[in-house]
């Protein structure tokens, strides 16, 4: 399902920023692979946000080889913990820093983010969550409290991707009930994400219908 008309998904990918020689690389990578990643229209947000946010530590739920953090790294983040399940993928991400001279700006943690989240102390100035759909709701309640106010949480995913967007739209607009985990589990952790932020004080949400759909929250206490 297409949230957007074709002629603004073009103008959108028309105006977005155009990519550095790693992004590149990685995108044409990414091609090869078939591995999904959130692409310059999102990436231009990311980039945005962190500027906006001053940011200056940032921690990734699932990062791949880092494409997303070299967005976070072109808004003026310092650092940026990216964490990965697949070594492989992670050792890549760590060519990548080596080759393009930014290996002191980013850590790759190989493991369980839900895991690695626990090693690490705030405060966190902006956070992607783009693991586990399932865990969506776990990593957000995990972080928060690291997270300095005024910082930024990301989640990927919610409109396209491995989700149901119509159920989704169902379940937002009509109050129709989420799948059940057993059957689909990332619809069902997208909607709970989506519920659980837009119902959450602490924070300011909106969602953004670019790449495959970012809810943005902002923490406000």
């Amino acid at each position: 399902m297409d949230v957007l008309p074709e002629h603004t998904r073009r103008f959108l990918a028309a105006t977005a920023p155009e990519h550095t020689a790693v992004q590149a690389e990685m995108a044409a990578l990414a091609d090869e692979w078939r591995f999904p990643i959130i692409g310059p229209e999102a990436g231009a947000v990311l980039r945005l946000l962190a500027r906006l946010a001053d940011a200056e530590r940032v921690f990734e739920f699932g990062s791949g080889f880092g494409y997303s953090a070299t967005w976070f790294l072109r808004g003026g983040a310092d650092t940026v913990v990216c964490t990965e399940f697949d070594a492989e993928e992670a050792e890549r991400g760590r060519e990548f820093a080596d080759e393009y001279g930014y290996a002191d700006r980013v850590t790759f943690e190989v493991g369980d983010a839900m895991e690695t989240i626990d090693r690490y102390d705030g405060p966190f100035d902006a956070v992607l969550i783009d693991h586990r759909k399932a865990s969506y709701v776990d990593a957000y309640r995990s972080v928060l409290p690291t997270l300095r106010t005024g910082g930024v949480v990301v989640a990927d995913n919610v409109t396209a991707g491995p989700v149901d967007f119509e159920r989704l739209v169902a379940h937002a607009a009509d109050g129709e009930p989420l799948p059940s985990a057993d059957v689909d589990a990332a619809t069902r952790g997208i909607g709970e994400y989506v519920d659980v932020v837009r119902s959450d004080d602490a924070v300011e949400t909106v969602i953004l219908p670019v790449g495959e759909g970012i809810a943005v929250s902002t923490k406000v206490v």
